[in-house]
């Protein structure tokens, strides 16, 4: 009796994940991918074409290409001090101390950055200082406002990835996703209620506070990126639709980095250093094998198989998107790794169930639940560097985080049943 296709794709599943922990990414999907093409009775011609069709599809080099120019344009911003400013920038804008604490690690959010937290755990724990917040909740929250864009901002490779495998617009994916961000701020302020995040009486006040100016100024290269990519690629989509968005913000990425460099007075040879960052073509190498992944489970219609088995056996699919991207994401705590891995099966699943009418339904349950697993991983780095900053306990912050994810899980049910009853 055959071994099931749905057993075989897990074990490659699980394979990849264990793998992630002694190889790099890219390395860990390659190696799954060549594994699941010869489960499913791919020759090892077939299997090379198919790879190499995935290496030179315009998607694969125009994401790979926007991936390094964003880790370009954080590399730079803080390399010339402008996330410095821009962070600066903002303080004494905002009254409310709750807000001060968290904008910080927000606005280092909006620019993806590996163990980013920690870069914006120096400015928490300065504001934080004699608010009544302890060493767990001020890692807590530097941690959890770090990723309430993740859902939806178009800069990180997870949601480009998503939007490219779903083949969906970009914009009608942000406005899809947009809703889960408010309900992960009011998730965060919740599990820290308790804590009394006064203005102590020794805490100096500022006399006055600065205009928006220097924060708007410092602002400018990502305003040029959302702003000018998303319109560049709307104007780019009857020449290239297949790769519209991509193009828009590779060229608004190329603007903005000029001008962060142009303005920093970058010379020459940092800027030929910040370009030729070894990272970046590991970057590229993770991406181009995660859409590698995803043309082998195409091609050796191990897809196709798994709907079919799963349609035969019952399986609700509400069960499905909410399961596997979770557990993909709690074991590689990477969101690139549950939306490459699992998105295609759910897809093809969605497909042969007849749902497509739901589709943004599932797309959004999926991605929510994934990202749920990603935030409670313990492999994440941004959790780890944080409580190593604050030197934080981590069953106290996990004690924060779980619920958090918890209240995100179940707004998200209910989000996903307002959307299927309208047919979304």
């Amino acid at each position: 009796m055959p071994i099931p296709a749905t057993i075989r794709v897990l074990a490659v599943f699980a394979l990849i994940l264990v793998t992630i922990k002694r190889l790099s990414l890219g390395s860990s999907f390659a190696l799954g991918a060549a594994l699941l093409g010869l489960f499913f009775g791919m020759t090892p011609a077939d299997l090379v074409l198919s790879m190499a069709r995935a290496l030179v599809h315009p998607k694969t080099l125009a994401l790979s290409v926007v991936v390094s120019l964003i880790l370009i344009l954080s590399r730079s911003m803080e390399a010339t001090g402008r996330m410095d400013r821009l962070l600066e920038g903002f303080k004494g804008l905002v009254a409310s101390p709750f807000l001060n604490l968290a904008i910080f690690p927000a606005l280092i959010g909006l620019l993806p950055m590996p163990g980013g937290a920690v870069f914006s755990a120096p400015m928490v724990k300065n504001i934080g200082h004699n608010r009544g917040l302890n060493q767990d909740q001020l890692s807590f929250l530097n941690y959890w406002f770090r990723h309430i864009w993740e859902y939806w901002w178009p800069l990180y490779p997870g949601v480009l990835l998503a939007t490219t495998l779903a083949a969906r617009n970009l914009w009608s994916y942000v406005w899809l996703m947009l809703p889960l961000t408010p309900v992960a701020i009011a998730a965060g302020r919740f599990l820290i209620r308790r804590a009394d995040i006064t203005e102590h009486s020794r805490q100096p006040r500022q006399a006055s506070r600065p205009g928006p100016a220097p924060f708007v100024r410092e602002l400018a290269p990502i305003a040029i990126v959302i702003v000018g990519g998303l319109t560049a690629g709307f104007l780019l989509s009857p020449l290239a639709a297949g790769i519209a968005k991509e193009l828009g913000l590779i060229l608004a990425l190329v603007v903005a980095i000029g001008l962060v460099w142009h303005t920093g007075k970058l010379t020459g040879a940092r800027r030929l250093k910040m370009a030729a960052n070894k990272k970046l073509l590991g970057m590229y190498f993770m991406v181009s094998a995660v859409l590698i992944f995803q043309a082998i489970l195409q091609d050796s219609t191990a897809v196709n198989q798994i709907s079919a088995e799963l349609i035969r056996w019952h399986i609700p699919l509400v069960p499905v998107c909410i399961i596997l991207p979770m557990l993909v994401g709690v074991v590689s705590g990477i969101t690139i790794a549950f939306v490459g891995t699992t998105f295609p099966v759910i897809f093809a699943l969605l497909g042969a169930g007849g749902q497509q009418e739901h589709f943004n339904a599932f797309l959004m349950l999926a991605m929510t639940s994934g990202f749920a697993g990603v935030l409670v991983s313990p492999l994440h780095l941004c959790l780890l560097l944080s409580n190593a900053f604050f030197r934080a306990s981590h069953a106290a912050v996990f004690r924060l985080i779980v619920p958090a994810a918890a209240i995100l899980l179940a707004a998200a049910l209910v989000y996903f049943a307002i959307l299927y009853y309208i047919g979304s």
